[in-house]
């Protein structure tokens, strides 16, 4: 199938969900690294903007949520895919593109960003969310928003790296081999 076909975006969004979905389902049933699992489920998306465009990744995201929320036993992933791991690539494609130009102010809005969704996690989604935290982190919050901005920043740049990789490897093999 050749990407000028029309066939070719539904068919790369239909193989990057099902992938993203085999992802995140596995995060639900393996017993450690969960979360880890789960933003490689976010990776789908990511792709799907690079290859296609920020309404594929959000196409993608959207579906793989869905169905997540509905067929995964774990629902913590599917809230953390919903808000976070899945919804990032395609906001931090946003930012990129059309944000700040200056790298640390664009840096300072995702940690704004992730620093939200954090406290939507953490206050609507209590009951799913610190049962899962070790106690001293469950009674000191700020510790929680402290440590979780860390990893997002090298969680940032590790999927800048992914992107790039992505789209020097695969993203031309597609071109080069017309599919």
């Amino acid at each position: 199938m050749k990407r000028r076909s029309p066939l070719f975006p539904l068919a790369l969004d239909a193989v990057l969900t099902a992938l993203s979905l085999a992802a995140l389902y596995l995060s639900a049933v393996i017993p450690t690294g969960r979360w880890g699992t789960a933003a490689v489920a976010g990776l789908f998306p990511m792709a799907a903007v690079i290859s296609l465009g920020v309404g594929d990744g959000l196409k993608v995201w959207g579906a793989t949520g869905l169905v997540g929320a509905l067929i995964l036993p774990d629902k913590l992933n599917a809230v953390l895919y919903l808000l976070l791991f899945g919804l990032y690539p395609v906001v931090k494609s946003l930012l990129e593109r059309r944000g700040p130009r200056s790298r640390w102010v664009c840096l300072l809005v995702k940690l704004c960003w992730f620093n939200a969704v954090a406290a939507v996690l953490v206050l609507v989604f209590r009951g799913l969310f610190l049962p899962v935290l070790p106690e001293a982190l469950a009674e000191r919050l700020y510790l929680v928003f402290l440590l979780g901005s860390a990893v997002f920043v090298g969680y940032d740049a590790g999927l800048s790296g992914l992107a790039a990789l992505y789209a020097r490897r695969v993203d031309r093999a597609l071109d080069r081999e017309g599919l």
